[in-house]
This record gives C-alpha cells, sequence and structure tokens, in this order.
C-alpha cells in the first residue's frame, strides 16, 4: 500500500516471539500413545472450429462514455508454463464458435460464513436474516468512476483519474433517473462489496484520525466541494458544512493534491494506538494468528491415513512463528503437551459434558504447554500425528460417539488463557485473532450439543433443535473472543450440517464437505490457517438522500446501537461483521425513493476493525454514480454478471431446503419473463415480447442457477446443497460468478486454451476440456483423444496445470477430477453443461442461446423457449 506520511516506528505495532514460563501445578491424567502409523498419486482441433466466428461480447467491461471518467480496457488472460511438456504459455486464443464467452476470472484470494443481513436505521428497509462461503480476484471491471477535484464552492473543476474500485461492484454504471423502471423488482439495482478485499495496488493509508461530518458521519473524500479560503468541505450526502481544523486551507487546489483522501477512492486510516480497555500493549504481539487443530479420531485406516498425510503438510507449511495446539476428540478430550518431546503425551478430559472449571483450571495454569511456536513443536507434532489409531470397534462411522462440542470448548478455553506461552510479567487480552480448524469425519453424537445416532429416535426434531442453539451459542462464545471456528469435514458419513453449520456462521468461520481427507482437504486446511482475519469490525454504508438500502446478505448481522458512533442525523446501514477476512462479500440491494433529479448519486462503504497487530484501520471506499434519462443508457451500462449474482444471492437466500428450491427456479422464470415485458421490445404486429439484447448474458447465467448444483437436483446429498448455498451467500463476486456459471476452457495444440461457452456441443471426441465451477473443477478427455496415450497425457498434464493455476489463492479449494468420456464419473461433468446437442444445426451453427430466444407472450403469460433441449 502506498502511503502518504510514513509513521514513527511503534512498539505496539511490532511482533516478537517470548519464550513461555513453566508453572507446576496438578494436571489431569496423563495418556502416553506410542507412534504408529506413516502417512501413505497433442489433439486434434475441434469441430467446432469450422463454425463461423463472430467477435464474443465481455460482460462487466461495457464502454462508458469518457464524460464519466471512465477508462475502458481489455486484458488477455495468459497462463504460465507448466514444467515440463506439453508447452502451455500462450493466451486464451479467440473462440472459434459465435458464441459468447465469459470473461476470464483471476484468482481467489479467500472466503466465510454468511448471513442476510438486516439494516440498522428505520429508513434502510428489510432485515433478513440468511446464510454462507468463499474467493478469486476479479478483473479490474470500472465499477464507480474516480475522479478527484478539490475546488471553492462555487468553482468546479474535474480531473479525471484512471481509477478504479476493485472493492465495489454494482449491478450497473448508471442509474436511471425514473423510479418505477429504476425499482423494478426482477433486475434490480445493488451492489457487490468485499471491504475487506487485499490487492496488489492496495488502497492508499493515511496515518490520522479521519475527518468526518458531524451531520451524518459520513467521510471527507475526492468528490467533497472545499472552501480554500476557510478549509470548510461540503460534505456529498447531506450537503452539510463542516471544519477540517485547517488542513484544507490552501491558496489554490493544487496545493491539496498532498491531502490523499482528497485524491483517491480508496483509503486506509491507521491508527496504532490501541484504547480498549484491558489491552496492555505487549513485545510479543504476534504477526500470525494461533491455530488449534481439533482432530476427529473415530476414522477408518484408509480415512486417517489420508489425514495423517494432510496434517503432516499442514505443519511443514506453517510460518515458524505461527502458534499451534493440537486436541483428539472420541468419548473424551486428548489435549496434547508439547513440552514431551519425545512421544505423544495428553492431557484427558471427559466428553460428556462441558469441562469444569476446576479442569481448565488445571489445564491453563499447569506445566504443560498446549500452544506453542511451531519452529519450537515440529517435531513434536509430527509425533502427535503419527501416534493417531483407527477406531477399533466394529460400529457404523454414524454410530460412533463423537464429542467435538466439548472439544471445541476446550480449545477456546486455551486460548483465552492464560497460556503457559505468556511472560510472567505481561497480562496480554484474552483471545485475539485465533483460529480453531476442526477436522471432522461424522456428527456430534456425544455431550453438549450432541444428535442422537439415529434419524429414527423418537425424539430427534427437539434434540436437534437443542443442538443447533448450543452450537449457535458456542460459536457466538467464540466470536466474542475473536476466536473464529472453521469446520473442515470429509468422508462418507454425514456430518449433520444443520447442527454444526451455526457453530461455524456464528463465530465468523467456514464449512466446507470433501470427499476424503486427501489432496483438496489438505490444501483447504493450508489455506484456511493463512485467511487474514481482523475482528471487531464494523460496516457502514451511506448513500445520496435519493438511495435506500432495502436488504443486505453476508457474513454479519445487525449491529447494536451502542456499537458504532451515533451523529445528529446518521442514516447509515451499520452491519456488525463475524469476522473480517479477504474473501468476504455483501450483497446490498437497493431502491431509489423517488424520482432523480440530481446528475450524480453517491455511495460511500466504510470498514472498522482491528488486524493481527492491534492496530485500528477504518477503510473508506467512494463512489459516484451518473444517472440517466435513457432506458437503452441504463441498459447499456448494466453489468450483466454482477446483475445475475445479485439475483442468484437473494434468490438463493430463500431456497433453504430442497423444497423451497423448487419453488425458486419458478421464481427465475417468472424473473426473466417480467424483465423481458419491462425492458424487451414488442414484436410488430404482435403480443410477444423479446428479451433485451443489452441483457443478452443474464438469462443464460440465470439458467445454469436453476439447473446447477444451487437450486437444481444435480448434487447427492441436501447436506452437499446447503453448504454450497451457505457458501455462495457469503462469496466474493469472483468465486460467486465461477459457482454460478462454469467457465470452459478446451485444450488446443501445444498446451494453449480456447474459452468456449459451457454447452455440451464443446464435448468433442479428440479434445480435452476444463470445466471451472467454482467449489470443482473437472477435466473431461474425449475416447478418441484417451486412447492415443502420449497425446492424452500431455493434454491431461497441461489440464491439471490450468486448474490449479485457476485456483491457486481460491478458498474453499476445489475439488480438481479428471475421468474419460462415457465413464461414469463423466456424469459431474455433463450435468453442469447447457444441453443443445439435440438442436437443430441451423441453431447450433447460428449459435443461439436462451437470451436470445426467448419469446414472451404478455397475453398467455407464458415463456417460448426456441432452446428445443430444454
Amino acid at each position: 500500500m502506498a502511503t502518504s506520511q510514513p509513521p514513527p516506528l511503534n512498539p505496539n505495532y511490532s511482533t516478537v516471539t517470548a519464550s513461555p514460563p513453566v508453572t507446576p501445578t496438578p494436571r489431569p491424567e496423563k495418556r502416553l500413545a506410542p507412534p504408529v502409523f506413516s502417512p501413505p498419486t497433442a489433439p486434434r482441433r475441434s469441430s467446432l472450429d469450422q463454425l463461423p466466428s463472430t467477435s464474443s461480447r465481455t460482460p462487466l467491461t461495457p464502454s462508458p462514455s469518457p464524460a464519466d471518467g471512465v477508462t475502458s480496457g481489455s486484458a488477455v488472460p495468459h497462463f504460465s508454463t507448466p514444467p515440463g511438456p506439453p508447452m502451455f504459455s500462450s493466451p486464451l486464443r479467440p473462440a472459434a464458435v459465435p458464441f459468447r464467452t465469459s470473461p476470464a476470472t483471476p484468482q481467489p484470494v479467500s472466503f466465510s460464513s454468511v448471513s442476510s443481513l438486516p439494516t440498522s436505521s428505520p429508513q434502510s428497509g428489510l432485515f433478513i436474516p440468511g446464510s454462507s462461503l468463499p474467493t478469486s480476484s476479479p478483473p479490474q471491471y470500472s465499477n464507480g468512476l474516480v475522479e478527484r477535484h478539490s475546488q471553492p464552492l462555487d468553482s468546479l473543476e474535474e480531473s479525471n483519474l484512471s481509477e478504479q474500485s476493485p472493492y465495489v461492484f454494482f449491478s450497473a454504471h448508471k442509474i436511471l433517473k425514473h423510479k418505477k423502471l429504476g425499482n423494478a423488482s426482477s433486475l434490480g439495482f445493488g451492489a457487490l462489496v468485499s471491504p475487506g478485499r487485499e490487492i496488489a495496488q492496495g488502497p492508499q493509508t493515511v496515518y490520522r484520525s479521519p475527518h468526518r461530518c458531524q451531520n451524518c458521519g459520513a467521510y471527507s473524500n475526492l468528490y467533497c466541494k472545499i472552501l480554500l479560503e476557510s478549509g470548510q468541505w461540503q460534505c456529498m450526502i447531506c450537503k452539510k458544512l463542516n471544519g477540517s481544523e485547517g488542513e484544507y486551507i490552501a491558496s489554490s487546489r493544487d496545493v491539496l493534491q498532498h491531502c490523499t483522501e482528497l485524491s483517491f477512492s480508496a483509503i486506509d486510516y491507521i491508527q496504532t494506538g490501541n484504547s480498549r480497555p484491558g489491552y496492555i500493549p505487549a513485545p510479543d504481539t504476534r504477526r500470525t494468528s494461533p491455530v488449534f487443530l481439533v482432530i476427529d479420531e473415530c476414522l477408518d485406516e484408509a480415512h486417517l491415513q489420508h489425514l495423517q498425510g494432510s496434517l503432516h503438510a499442514f505443519v511443514d507449511s506453517l510460518p515458524p512463528s505461527t502458534r499451534i495446539g493440537i486436541i483428539s476428540y472420541g468419548r473424551t478430550v486428548s489435549v496434547y503437551d508439547f513440552s514431551e518431546t519425545s512421544t505423544a503425551s495428553a492431557d484427558v478430559l471427559p466428553g460428556d459434558k462441558s469441562p469444569t472449571q476446576e479442569s481448565l483450571k488445571a489445564l491453563i495454569y499447569g506445566t504443560g504447554i498446549y500452544l506453542s511456536p511451531i519452529h519450537v513443536c515440529l517435531p513434536v507434532a509430527h509425533t502427535i500425528f503419527s501416534s493417531l489409531r483407527p477406531y477399533k470397534l466394529k460400529l457404523p462411522e454414524a454410530s460412533r460417539d463423537r464429542c467435538l462440542g466439548t472439544a471445541v470448548e476446550v480449545a477456546l478455553a486455551i486460548i483465552q488463557g492464560p497460556s503457559a506461552e505468556m511472560s510472567r510479567s505481561i497480562i496480554k487480552r484474552s483471545g485475539g485473532n485465533c483460529r480453531i480448524l476442526v477436522c471432522a469425519g461424522g456428527p456430534n453424537t456425544y455431550g453438549p450439543g450432541a444428535v442422537p445416532h439415529s434419524f429414527n429416535h423418537p425424539n430427534y426434531p427437539y434434540m436437534e433443535k437443542t443442538a443447533m442453539k448450543w452450537m449457535e451459542h458456542l460459536g457466538h462464545e467464540a466470536h466474542r473472543h475473536d476466536t473464529v471456528v472453521d469446520l473442515l469435514c470429509a468422508g462418507q458419513c454425514p456430518v449433520r450440517v444443520p447442527v454444526l453449520q451455526p457453530l461455524a456462521k456464528a463465530s465468523g468461520g467456514v464449512f466446507v464437505l470433501h470427499d476424503d481427507f486427501g489432496e483438496a482437504f489438505g490444501v483447504n486446511l493450508q489455506r484456511a490457517s493463512t485467511r487474514a482475519a481482523g475482528s471487531h469490525g464494523l460496516f457502514e454504508v451511506r448513500c445520496s438522500k435519493e438511495v435506500l438500502v432495502t436488504q443486505v446478505i453476508g457474513p454479519g448481522e445487525e449491529a447494536p446501537a451502542d456499537a458504532h458512533e451515533t451523529f445528529k442525523n446518521d442514516s447509515s446501514t451499520c452491519i456488525q461483521m463475524l469476522s473480517v477476512e479477504e474473501s468476504q462479500c455483501f450483497a446490498l440491494s437497493m431502491e431509489t425513493k423517488g424520482d432523480i433529479t440530481s446528475d450524480y448519486v453517491f455511495f460511500q462503504f466504510a470498514i472498522r476493525y482491528s488486524d493481527i497487530f492491534q492496530a485500528e484501520i477504518s477503510r473508506v471506499i467512494t463512489v459516484r454514480l451518473p444517472t440517466v434519462d435513457s432506458v437503452s443508457a441504463y441498459l447499456a451500462s448494466i453489468q450483466e454478471e454482477v446483475a445475475a449474482v445479485l439475483i442468484a444471492k437473494r434468490t438463493l437466500l430463500h431456497g433453504k431446503t430442497s423444497s423451497d428450491a423448487i419453488d425458486m427456479r419458478v421464481t427465475v422464470d417468472e424473473r426473466v419473463r417480467d424483465m423481458a415485458l419491462k425492458f424487451g421490445s414488442q414484436q410488430p404486429k404482435s403480443k410477444l415480447y423479446r428479451f433485451p439484447k443489452e441483457l443478452s448474458s443474464l438469462p443464460e447465467n440465470l439458467f445454469h442457477l436453476r439447473r446447477g448444483p444451487l437450486l437444481g437436483s444435480i448434487v447427492g446429498h441436501e447436506d452437499e446443497r446447503s453448504v454450497l448455498r451457505n457458501l455462495f451467500l457469503n462469496a466474493s463476486f469472483d468465486l460467486s460468478i465461477r459457482m454460478l456459471a462454469p467457465r470452459c476452457l478446451m485444450h488446443r495444440e501445444e498446451g494453449t486454451f480456447e474459452e468456449l461457452p459451457a454447452y455440451d456441443l464443446s464435448m468433442q471426441s479428440d479434445a480435452a476440456v476444463v470445466l471451472d465451477h467454482g467449489t470443482d473443477v473437472f477435466i473431461w478427455l474425449g475416447a478418441e483423444l484417451a486412447a492415443q496415450e502420449g497425446k492424452s497425457a500431455a493434454a491431461l498434464a497441461a489440464c491439471r496445470t490450468l486448474a490449479e493455476e485457476l485456483t491457486e489463492q481460491r478458498f474453499p479449494a476445489p475439488r480438481i477430477l479428471a475421468f474419460k468420456e462415457g465413464s461414469s464419473q463423466a456424469r459431474y461433468f455433463v450435468s453442469r453443461l447447457i444441453p443443445a446437442h439435440r438442436d437443430p444445426p441451423y441453431e447450433q451453427a447460428r449459435g443461439k442461446i436462451p437470451s436470445a430466444a426467448i419469446i414472451v407472450d404478455r397475453t398467455k403469460g407464458k415463456t417460448e423457449e426456441q432452446f428445443h433441449s430444454l
């Protein structure tokens, strides 16, 4: 991040590792476990090339007018060369078919839990509770023009900047002045905001308190008008004048260029002092968050071997200064002691009830060391993992006793401290940006928050409801101590997602399902531990008086009145964030209160939080959008992919169960029909309406929504769809659009790849195809290609390299599956493609897609889809 005024060195902002003291006291029973177990791996062109090619259209990058101060450009994605043959360095070639190709979406950065959020003021509209999940980094779309002006009130000159806001994605670059059409519920207007996102070119930083409007609480910014003689600035939200303590007094506008907040749209205000009660500066402020592993010990041998391999690789990947703790659970809770260097030693607590204060004191004030820097305890950690044994009793996986709730309680108690690691002369604030990673292979069936082994239990519904409330309470307790609980589950045993999900959601963590404890699980374990996290997050939204925030969906909850500063006329929407991470995203739905008369509408998004260094950060993002009278100009400015993600999140919020999902499919159909009636053109001498060409890709994305895993029936178990739904509701734009509409890439000669529409026409027998669907990446080899051993091996290597590059920073890391045409696993691939093989040849050649072929009969209220295979 660029800085305007570098601060002096502050000891409170540095990190030093301290040596832990040892205090002898009585301890619980010791259990020794002997070590065991060591952890266990150039094709022809497609016939599509024979089709005539046309120019492809890239949504999300419309060409704004120069008057708007927006610069446009297109970037062709490049992929690096994989190790060894085949060569894989060429950029993607333009599609050889007349279909629209979706833009290349760069890598994600991370992810979280979900909830639909309320608004904090009476004017802010609906508050709807919801659900969670995580990431990618999108191209630099021109969402929100950025201009710089620091002029007197009576003389406004504007100098345009070529910056764009990578934190905010609006569904349109312009706002329609007419309320009736602008508020059409079928299309709607809104924004996706990722306030904690980290990018290479980060926001400008200012090391002082911000100037704020004393009337509404808005921050001074590049769109404020300045009275040069007095230094006063006019708030762009409420239009009131405010003082600047003389900082904005200048002889000319150019003199104010040193004021960073008057020149850039995204600013980080950083204060390294900490005035929270109970906080005492400590020289060993950590640079990385402590990680507590909570491991299920009721696994069969095959699953355990995979888990051991993932755990060994995980601790080897951690930074040396990272503090780690290890707990395993079954009928009892074993807390491993790092003071024993030669063998795996654990203090054992009963799992049938919450730990007593006496047993916790024996642990916390005892001689054992349960949190230790990885560079000190690495050999011990490897010994502990190798000592884990497979489950010996011959019981089904679902019938084994697991006290997961008690294990998390014990981990929280140790994190809260005081710990043996802390210096005797320093008492630090308990908790603080810690992370508990639960590695579970089955449901919580023993102790607090448990459910019966069988669904046939006569009291199951009541016990499940009670368990959900207990887990939610435990999650809130973790959040209160700045600790995030991530649940990484794997195996074939149902883990009872409705019971465990509240724990992850309430703490600000994530819930991820895996097929096994192998590669994808290990990668997610590593990425979960390294996610940058902040605490005490508060997200505020302020808009011009003409705009109303009606709904917020994301990882947070309505902020209590005492959680934020209050101003005389503050009408902001205020959300208390459960955690602050890069991959999180808030979906805002907005409406206009009436017809707009001004030329511009202003939006300001502010996030205030404490980072892992205990510095107080206020990130302020200000955006200005122009208003237009013309419906065609408004439609041309719509960002179809952003609009599709917003519609999908609003729809998924209500699709909690499988029956709800069926209802939501009907809602999606009605939404498309209503868009055609309101924005489409009526056919000559007919009552039929054709869908607007400016929104040509939107119905296709919505078709993927209703047919894919989010609303469709292609996932195997309702738990899987529930986890995907929660993930999608919290996911960043990059991950959301990939989960919504898959990206299809066909392998060509010399390791190059061509992007194609996600249609089953791409399945050519002599080609290899990569399909990126967010949480899953599939590699499909045609039968003819698979028969050629050398070529298929080269194509598969290139495809796998591409898949790894596309998902290098994505969290959760997707599973990558490779299979041949005609195999049973190929159904995963085929079910995610739009069926077009049965379309007439002339339609295949012309490249008709549903959006271009939807015609609405207004009188009959029916939608005719000339996409025959549907």
